[in-house]
């Protein structure tokens, strides 16, 4: 088809098209025009309706409040009255206005006035009747009928009036909808017929231009397509034709090799870009020699790996085309090198944790046997000082040997914690004293805290040993003296931080920060700070486990710590604490010393190390309980089922030989006798009772080894026999409150 036939075409249609919308314009803004006036008059009526409504309401207004006067002789309802009677003139009138076009209605309002002025007459009659004569006066004046006469009279009149103008307002309806359909139907015929004209003509015009330009549009979609393809990609590509220079690239070529725009120009020679990044701390590419020479297989892939200045980990991948040329790709790894890192030190964790979870339990059972009868002896030998001593050293010596445990247990995120909102500007504080009399007049102890601080969401003892061994790790590091500085904050760490740091989870964190003025840390002492036995401190100065409880107590708690330190200049610790939303902080714990709860409950022991299960019946019987015991599960619900009604509590080791364990036994004493209190004794909590590192709900757990103290004071917790509420202490977790039976 010619350009001329295409043109004869085009002005046919618009031609047409012209005349289609003319007519249709002009039928149509006629039929517009009388739907408007129909419109205009259907208003009209509604206006006369609602006028005769409010006459007649005037008038019952002014019979209502003449008959309240009557009734009560109070002048407030001639109020209602006197304004009912103004508006009744004002109402005809308008009424007489907009009736004008209509004689009928005319003559009905003139047949109105009379009446409507007899009744006003004798409302108005009544009332100085009532105020000169009293109630009889104004009655008499009423019982003649003649007000209700006028009344129903006037009523009747509004009805005929609303009546025929009811009739006239669903003619001018009726109307109004018959030429809006009519004009409906013109807009829908005229559109459709529009339409279809359009539809033809753009058939024409299709077929005139489909078959001249489909080759080239279709050339314009492949190279649209492949333009996206390259931009969309996480990755760099460049394609070099078989002279070397550069044909296509996508703007990611560009970032990751850190080019200049001006250098990305189509025909810039691979040469440019070898000399541009062998500049000191850039990816160097392949020069062109090894190219030629690096490969005997000239069809093979080369893949080379680079790490620019910025420390990213680029990988370049160089793929030879058929043509000669060949498509340089550069993959950024920093992430990969990243996530690997992460799960190296999450298997290292992983592997230190089994092995500590393997000897935890049964090193803790040694323990507390040798801490329970050095505890028991010392209460029953109080006179001789020496012996005291002595046995204050060996405890001392034990509860070491469970500390050690403790910190290898928290570096492998296997303590159980008992998390809560903590205010951190009423708790921090408070170490501040200790801490001052802790690391000696040499070191000047400050504190620097934000207002408006979010609570923590922590467990607050673990949050207490992290921050004291913080400060005696500065205090070893400042031997000539110093200043520690303990700051807290508020911070957010973004989705940018989060990118550098795999482990990070962007959000709102709660930040405590430990510095000092010490000799500070090389980088390659930095990069070991947290792992577990790692310490330059000399022989029997350091056990290297206290950084690596405080990184495992931070990452168990879904927080982040960070550590700076230059040498000579000193270290920084800052440990970001999630922050707690919609919780009100835990209040402070108390620290008194009490005396030791006694009482008169009796106690089924259930433990499988006899040596333990003898200590812990000691105790309790020492403390005035009534005790029995048992090896094992079995044994105990078979203890339990002989004296059902008489045991209160079940203190029983989570960890129990044969088919009943420690959990199963607990839920089948319940199950029996619901109000039966159950405490739980554990040195490796790695178990049923512990899930993601938090106790289950409503569990209570005693940690082996346990104090004299400690097991006294959770027994009378359980129980509620404890007269005065007191911290925790040691390893001793109570993370939910005692529910009461």
């Amino acid at each position: 088809m010619t350009r001329y036939l295409v043109t004869r075409a085009n002005l046919l249609v618009f031609g047409v098209l012209v005349v289609i919308l003319a007519l249709v314009g002009a039928v149509t803004w006629e039929r517009l025009n009388a739907a408007r006036v129909a419109r205009e008059w259907s208003q009209h009526s509604y206006r006369v309706l609602g006028t005769t409504k409010d006459l007649a309401i005037a008038l019952r207004d002014a019979e209502r409040g003449q008959r309240g006067y009557l009734l009560t002789g109070r002048d407030d309802y001639l109020g209602p009255y006197n304004e009912a009677r103004d508006r009744i003139g004002v109402l005809q009138g308008e009424l007489q206005t907009l009736t004008a076009d209509n004689a009928a209605q005319q003559d009905r309002i003139r047949s109105l006035a009379p009446v409507v002025s007899h009744k006003l007459e004798e409302l108005a009659q009544t009332v100085p009747a009532r105020r000169d004569g009293g109630l009889e006066a104004a009655l008499r004046i009423v019982n003649t009928d003649a007000g209700r006469n006028d009344m129903r009279e006037a009523e009747a009149v509004v009805a005929s009036i609303l009546a025929d103008e009811q009739r006239l307002l669903d003619e001018r309806l009726a109307q109004n909808d018959a030429r809006a359909r009519w004009v409906r139907w013109m807009v829908v015929g005229g559109s459709l017929l529009a339409v279809l004209t359009l539809l033809w003509a753009a058939r024409l015009l299709n077929q005139a231009w489909s078959r001249s330009y489909r080759t080239e549009e279709e050339q314009r979609d492949l190279a649209l397509r492949l333009r996206t393809t390259l931009d969309s990609l996480s990755q760099g590509v460049a394609v070099f034709g078989p002279d070397r220079k550069l044909a296509s690239w996508n703007e990611c070529f560009q970032v990751l090799l850190d080019l200049p725009r001006a250098m990305m120009q189509p025909g810039a020679t691979y040469g440019a870009f070898v000399e541009h990044t062998a500049e000191p701390g850039r990816p160097a590419l392949e020069t062109e020699d090894q190219i030629r020479h690096g490969s005997q297989n000239p069809r093979e892939a080369i893949t080379y790996e680079r790490q620019g200045g910025d420390g990213h980990h680029l990988e370049i991948r160089r793929t030879p085309m058929p043509d000669g040329g060949f498509v340089l790709t550069i993959s950024d790894m920093t992430k990969r090198a990243q996530a690997e890192g992460v799960l190296r030190e999450a298997q290292k964790m992983q592997a230190i944790g089994q092995l500590t979870g393997g000897i935890a339990h049964d090193f803790n059972n040694l323990l507390q046997v040798i801490l329970g009868n050095l505890e028991f002896v010392r209460a029953k030998l109080t006179d001789d000082v020496k012996l005291q001593q002595r046995i204050e050293r060996a405890a001392w010596a034990a509860q070491r040997g469970a500390t050690l445990t403790g910190q290898l247990l928290a570096f492998a995120r296997k303590q159980p914690l008992a998390p809560a909102a903590i205010d951190l500007a009423a708790t921090i504080p408070d170490l501040v004293p200790l801490l001052r009399r802790t690391l000696g007049e040499h070191i000047e102890v400050r504190y620097v805290e934000t207002a408006g601080l979010w609570p923590a969401m922590a467990d607050p003892a673990q949050l207490e040993s992290a921050v004291l061994n913080l400060a005696l790790n500065a205090r070893d590091a400042m031997p000539g003296g110093g200043r520690l500085t303990i700051e807290l904050g508020n911070k957010v760490l973004d989705l940018e931080y989060a990118r550098h740091h795999a482990e990070v989870l962007p959000g709102d964190y709660a930040m405590v920060a430990v510095s000092d003025t010490g000799h500070g840390m090389a980088p390659e002492v930095l990069a070991r700070v947290f792992e577990p036995f790692f310490t330059t401190k000399p022989d029997g100065k350091g056990t290297g486990l206290g950084l690596a409880m405080v990184f495992g107590f931070v990452k168990q708690s879904g927080g982040h710590v960070k550590i700076y330190s230059e040498p000579g200049e000193g270290t920084t610790v800052k440990i970001y604490l999630p922050r707690a939303v919609r919780a009100a902080a835990a209040p402070q714990r108390r620290v008194e010393p009490i005396e030791l709860p006694r009482g008169s409950a009796t106690v089924l022991v259930v433990e499988d190390e006899a040596a333990v299960r003898e200590i812990a019946c000691a105790i309790l019987a020492d403390l005035g309980y009534r005790v029995l015991e048992a090896a094992d599960g079995e044994e105990g619900l078979r203890m339990f089922g002989a004296n059902a009604s008489a045991i209160d509590l079940l203190l029983t080791d989570v960890v129990l030989p044969g088919r009943v364990r420690g959990r199963e036994l607990a839920e089948r004493v319940q199950a029996i006798r619901p109000e039966v209190r159950v405490v739980f004794m554990s040195g490796y909590t790695e178990n049923s009772i512990v899930h993601h590192g938090r106790l289950d709900d409503g569990v209570h757990l005693v940690g082996k080894p346990f104090k004299r103290e400690q097991l006294a004071r959770k027994v009378a917790e359980v129980l509620g026999t404890a007269s005065v509420p007191v911290a925790e202490v040691g390893n001793v977790v109570a993370l939910w409150p005692k529910r009461d039976r």
